[in-house]
């Protein structure tokens, strides 16, 4: 088992070859043997799910979720949370950390959109439209607008964050130091493809493949020390191997 993590060096996209769907769709049944699959019907609730991702970076969930309900305790819509001092806000997301320059991205995103403010025109956009939208608002990044679209309101979008990044790259799916825009474009191009052919399966491989690569990256596969002796996925993993 390695003892830390070993950067990977950046291979140019002139030789690099995206995963067949065979071996992706590998990869997807043997998490899918160790997490089963994931269930998370649409909430509808697209401004809940935008504060939310804002909230959580460079932080835990439970750090998160306290800044949230303290949040949404402290303020009885999301016009008072727009139009309270800074310091209020501030005040209220604490626990989460950054709060200082949460508050002020959680501000300039709720002046930006319309009023009352809702994201519900979303349900009934095309995906690339409605990733359009989010993605011209104040900080919000490709990840958080596939948050959106996908947990909200059940579009065919992929989060790719700091754990599927890692373990994706780790498995071979993801070009090594390639930027998040390219790991998004790539993993929805491997979403397309292992969804050719899987009858029954539309639908769902967006949020299983999210989610599992997620739980796996925080169980198994860490960021300084993964347990690669004790991960199921280590056969067939290019890193394990080479970290032998």
């Amino acid at each position: 088992m390695p003892s830390a993590a070993r950067r990977q060096p950046t291979v140019p996209r002139s030789r690099w070859k995206r995963p067949p769907a065979r071996r992706v769709r590998a990869i997807r049944d043997r998490l899918r043997e160790l997490y089963g699959r994931p269930v998370a019907p649409p909430h509808h609730q697209g401004v809940e799910e935008l504060i939310l991702t804002v909230l959580s970076q460079s932080t835990n969930d439970r750090n998160r979720d306290v800044a949230f309900l303290r949040l949404r305790d402290r303020f009885p819509s999301w016009e008072a949370v727009r139009d309270a001092p800074l310091e209020e806000v501030e005040e209220a997301i604490q626990p989460g950390g950054l709060h200082r320059q949460k508050s002020v991205r959680i501000q300039e995103i709720l002046r930006a959109l319309p009023d009352p403010i809702t994201l519900d025109a979303l349900a009934d956009m095309p995906v690339e439209e409605g990733r359009a939208f989010l993605t011209a608002l104040p900080g919000v990044g490709r990840k958080t607008a596939a948050c959106v679209l996908l947990f909200a309101y059940g579009k065919p979008d992929v989060p790719v964050d700091t754990h599927v990044s890692r373990v994706g790259t780790r498995l071979g799916l993801f070009r090594p130091g390639a930027p998040f825009e390219e790991l998004h474009d790539d993993m929805l191009a491997m979403v397309a493809a292992i969804t050719r052919g899987d009858e029954g399966d539309e639908g769902h491989q967006e949020l299983e493949l999210h989610i599992n690569l997620l739980r796996h990256g925080r169980r198994t596969c860490h960021a300084q020390r993964p347990d690669c002796g004790a991960c199921a996925l280590r056969r067939m993993c290019p890193y394990a191997r080479a970290t032998r």
